[in-house]
């Protein structure tokens, strides 16, 4: 097995529209591609996010419920990479974007914070 990459992140939403606010004029993602599956009665909405990475946000109706904590046991949380987590901070808050307090990564001696996506999934940014 020979894995260059990770592809992509898949995030199923409970709010196509709330969820694609987020992520495109809050978060800044550019839309890739944008598809409605009539079948499915589903939109995947493909983002690009940096240089070489990428979500799709799916809808589904009524999707089941999942615990979202970052210590529950699955995939902990989502990171995002920042040049400025204080300007990042600030500007979550300005969107009325809760964020937790700061803290400080002990190996790497980073700041990093916590956020949630409307649908309670824990992001990260992380100070680089």
């Amino acid at each position: 097995m020979n894995v260059k990459k990770i592809h992509h992140v898949a995030i199923i939403c409970s709010d196509y529209e709330k969820s694609k606010n987020f992520y495109v004029n809050i978060l800044g993602f550019p839309i890739i591609q944008e598809t409605y599956r009539p079948a499915r009665n589903s939109y995947k909405l493909d983002l690009k996010v940096g240089d070489n990475d990428a979500i799709e946000l799916f809808s589904f109706p009524n999707p089941p419920q999942r615990i979202s904590q970052p210590e529950a046991c699955g995939l902990r949380h989502l990171a995002f990479a920042v040049d400025d987590l204080d300007t990042t901070v600030s500007y979550l808050q300005t969107n009325k974007i809760k964020v937790e307090q700061i803290r400080l990564d002990e190996i790497t001696g980073k700041r990093f914070t916590f956020f949630q996506d409307p649908d309670g999934l824990p992001l990260e940014i992380y100070e680089t």
